[in-house]
Protein backbone atom coordinates (compact mmCIF):
# COMPACT_ATOMS: atom_id res chain seq x y z
CA UNK A 1 0.00 0.00 0.00
CA UNK A 2 1.42 3.54 -0.94
CA UNK A 3 1.16 6.18 1.71
CA UNK A 4 -0.47 9.44 1.02
CA UNK A 5 -0.85 13.16 2.24
CA UNK A 6 -3.42 14.87 1.73
CA UNK A 7 -3.15 18.66 1.82
CA UNK A 8 -3.86 19.97 4.72
CA UNK A 9 -4.50 16.40 6.14
CA UNK A 10 -7.01 15.43 8.76
CA UNK A 11 -5.71 14.75 12.40
CA UNK A 12 -5.60 10.97 11.44
CA UNK A 13 -3.75 11.05 8.31
CA UNK A 14 -1.30 13.26 9.69
CA UNK A 15 -1.25 10.94 13.08
CA UNK A 16 -0.35 8.14 10.73
CA UNK A 17 2.22 10.22 8.38
CA UNK A 18 3.69 10.70 11.52
CA UNK A 19 3.80 7.17 12.82
CA UNK A 20 5.30 5.88 9.18
CA UNK A 21 1.74 3.93 8.48
CA UNK A 22 1.26 2.86 4.95
CA UNK A 23 -2.77 4.06 4.17
CA UNK A 24 -4.44 4.80 1.05
CA UNK A 25 -6.88 7.50 1.27
CA UNK A 26 -10.42 6.94 -0.48
CA UNK A 27 -12.46 10.19 -1.04
CA UNK A 28 -16.17 9.96 -2.28
CA UNK A 29 -18.62 12.50 -2.93
CA UNK A 30 -20.80 12.12 0.52
CA UNK A 31 -24.95 12.85 -0.11
CA UNK A 32 -25.82 14.32 3.31
CA UNK A 33 -29.46 12.93 2.66
CA UNK A 34 -27.78 9.56 2.81
CA UNK A 35 -29.17 7.25 5.93
CA UNK A 36 -25.94 5.39 6.53
CA UNK A 37 -22.75 6.92 5.96
CA UNK A 38 -21.22 3.80 6.26
CA UNK A 39 -23.25 1.80 3.64
CA UNK A 40 -22.86 5.14 1.22
CA UNK A 41 -19.35 4.43 1.85
CA UNK A 42 -18.93 1.27 0.71
CA UNK A 43 -21.05 1.85 -2.29
CA UNK A 44 -19.56 4.97 -3.53
CA UNK A 45 -15.86 2.66 -3.11
CA UNK A 46 -16.84 -0.07 -4.47
CA UNK A 47 -16.45 -2.04 -1.89
CA UNK A 48 -17.78 -5.23 0.74
CA UNK A 49 -19.38 -3.21 3.39
CA UNK A 50 -17.87 -5.86 5.63
CA UNK A 51 -14.52 -4.12 4.46
CA UNK A 52 -15.98 -1.01 6.13
CA UNK A 53 -16.07 -0.01 9.26
CA UNK A 54 -17.83 2.67 11.63
CA UNK A 55 -16.27 4.22 14.40
CA UNK A 56 -18.85 4.26 17.66
CA UNK A 57 -18.36 6.28 20.34
CA UNK A 58 -19.98 4.49 23.82
CA UNK A 59 -19.55 4.94 27.28
CA UNK A 60 -18.18 2.06 29.59
CA UNK A 61 -18.99 2.97 33.06
CA UNK A 62 -19.27 6.31 32.36
CA UNK A 63 -15.65 6.55 30.72
CA UNK A 64 -15.81 7.42 26.71
CA UNK A 65 -14.82 4.31 24.85
CA UNK A 66 -14.30 3.87 20.82
CA UNK A 67 -15.43 0.68 18.85
CA UNK A 68 -15.18 0.36 15.45
CA UNK A 69 -17.24 -2.51 13.48
CA UNK A 70 -18.53 -3.20 10.23
CA UNK A 71 -21.13 -0.77 8.26
CA UNK A 72 -23.15 -3.71 7.87
CA UNK A 73 -23.72 -4.79 11.64
CA UNK A 74 -24.28 -3.22 14.76
CA UNK A 75 -22.02 -2.45 17.92
CA UNK A 76 -22.85 -5.06 20.50
CA UNK A 77 -22.45 -2.89 23.92
CA UNK A 78 -22.40 -5.70 26.37
CA UNK A 79 -19.36 -7.37 24.19
CA UNK A 80 -17.81 -3.99 24.23
CA UNK A 81 -17.82 -3.43 28.15
CA UNK A 82 -16.53 -7.26 28.27
CA UNK A 83 -13.55 -6.06 26.04
CA UNK A 84 -12.40 -3.26 27.87
CA UNK A 85 -13.05 -4.88 31.57
CA UNK A 86 -16.24 -2.57 32.20
CA UNK A 87 -19.78 -3.97 32.93
CA UNK A 88 -22.30 -1.30 31.56
CA UNK A 89 -22.19 0.06 28.47
CA UNK A 90 -24.17 2.95 26.69
CA UNK A 91 -24.07 4.83 23.33
CA UNK A 92 -22.47 7.99 23.82
CA UNK A 93 -24.16 11.64 23.21
CA UNK A 94 -23.28 12.86 19.85
CA UNK A 95 -22.11 16.38 20.93
CA UNK A 96 -19.98 14.73 24.06
CA UNK A 97 -18.04 12.13 20.98
CA UNK A 98 -17.47 15.32 19.43
CA UNK A 99 -15.82 17.35 21.73
CA UNK A 100 -13.78 14.52 22.66
CA UNK A 101 -12.76 13.12 19.43
CA UNK A 102 -12.70 16.59 17.50
CA UNK A 103 -14.53 15.23 14.63
CA UNK A 104 -18.11 15.92 13.35
CA UNK A 105 -20.43 12.76 13.67
CA UNK A 106 -20.46 10.60 10.50
CA UNK A 107 -17.00 11.31 10.43
CA UNK A 108 -15.41 10.57 13.43
CA UNK A 109 -12.08 8.41 12.66
CA UNK A 110 -11.04 6.03 15.24
CA UNK A 111 -7.12 7.45 14.42
CA UNK A 112 -6.13 10.89 15.49
CA UNK A 113 -8.39 11.98 18.27
CA UNK A 114 -8.21 14.84 20.48
CA UNK A 115 -7.79 12.41 23.32
CA UNK A 116 -6.82 8.98 23.64
CA UNK A 117 -9.99 6.67 24.72
CA UNK A 118 -10.30 2.68 24.88
CA UNK A 119 -10.22 1.38 21.75
CA UNK A 120 -11.97 -2.29 20.70
CA UNK A 121 -11.47 -3.09 16.65
CA UNK A 122 -14.60 -5.98 15.76
CA UNK A 123 -12.20 -9.65 15.66
CA UNK A 124 -13.98 -9.76 12.01
CA UNK A 125 -11.55 -6.91 10.59
CA UNK A 126 -8.86 -9.88 10.81
CA UNK A 127 -10.53 -11.55 8.31
CA UNK A 128 -8.81 -8.67 5.60
CA UNK A 129 -5.84 -7.77 4.53
CA UNK A 130 -7.24 -4.10 4.59
CA UNK A 131 -10.25 -2.30 5.95
CA UNK A 132 -11.48 0.87 5.64
CA UNK A 133 -12.29 3.56 8.53
CA UNK A 134 -13.50 7.45 8.33
CA UNK A 135 -10.13 9.49 7.78
CA UNK A 136 -11.65 12.10 10.16
CA UNK A 137 -14.44 13.75 7.89
CA UNK A 138 -17.44 12.56 5.84
CA UNK A 139 -16.64 11.77 2.32
CA UNK A 140 -13.13 10.54 3.28
CA UNK A 141 -12.01 7.13 4.34
CA UNK A 142 -8.85 5.34 5.73
CA UNK A 143 -7.67 1.96 3.57
CA UNK A 144 -5.76 0.54 6.10
CA UNK A 145 -4.42 -3.07 7.13
CA UNK A 146 -6.14 -3.99 10.70
CA UNK A 147 -2.74 -4.25 12.61
CA UNK A 148 -1.69 -1.38 11.74
CA UNK A 149 -5.16 0.20 13.02
CA UNK A 150 -4.59 -1.38 16.23
CA UNK A 151 -1.13 -0.46 16.13
CA UNK A 152 -2.21 3.16 15.94
CA UNK A 153 -4.97 3.50 18.02
CA UNK A 154 -3.84 0.77 21.06
CA UNK A 155 -6.86 -1.12 19.97
CA UNK A 156 -7.78 -4.43 21.36
CA UNK A 157 -9.61 -6.78 19.19
CA UNK A 158 -12.46 -8.67 20.56
CA UNK A 159 -15.89 -9.37 19.23
CA UNK A 160 -18.09 -6.49 19.71
CA UNK A 161 -19.97 -6.83 16.14
CA UNK A 162 -23.56 -8.33 15.86
CA UNK A 163 -23.44 -9.47 12.13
Amino acid sequence: MAKRKSAGGTPATVALTGAGIDFVLREYTHDPRAESYGLEAAEALGVDPARVFKTLMATVDGALTVGIVPVSGQLDLKALARAVGGSKAAMADVSAAERATGYVAGGISPIGQKRAHPTVLDESALEHATIFVSGGRRGLDLEIAPADLVSVSSAVVAPIGRH
